[in-house]
C-alpha cells in the first residue's frame, strides 16, 4: 500500500491557500475591534484557528467573504 503524503491531498492544498493572521491583524484588516472579531468567532460567523495553546488566527479570505454590499437606495 503506497504512502499518502498529506501535503498532496486536496485538503492540504486548501489549507495552504489560507491567509491566516492574528486577531489584531484581522481586526485591523476588517476595520473592527478585536473584541468584535472574538464575538464573531464565538457566534460561529468566523472560524478561529488555534495555533498552540493561546494564539488564535483568522483567515483574511473568510473576513473578505463576510462583506456584503449595501443596496443603493432609490433617488427621490
Amino acid at each position: 500500500m503506497p504512502k499518502v503524503n498529506p501535503r498532496e491531498t486536496s485538503d492540504a492544498s486548501a489549507h495552504a491557500a489560507r491567509r491566516l493572521a492574528s486577531l489584531q491583524v484581522g481586526a485591523e484588516y476588517a476595520g473592527v475591534h478585536v473584541n468584535t472579531l472574538r464575538r464573531r468567532i464565538a457566534e460561529g460567523a468566523v472560524t478561529g484557528y488555534r495555533f498552540g495553546p493561546r494564539l488564535i488566527r483568522v483567515d483574511l479570505d473568510e473576513l473578505d467573504a463576510m462583506l456584503r454590499a449595501i443596496p443603493a437606495g432609490r433617488a427621490s
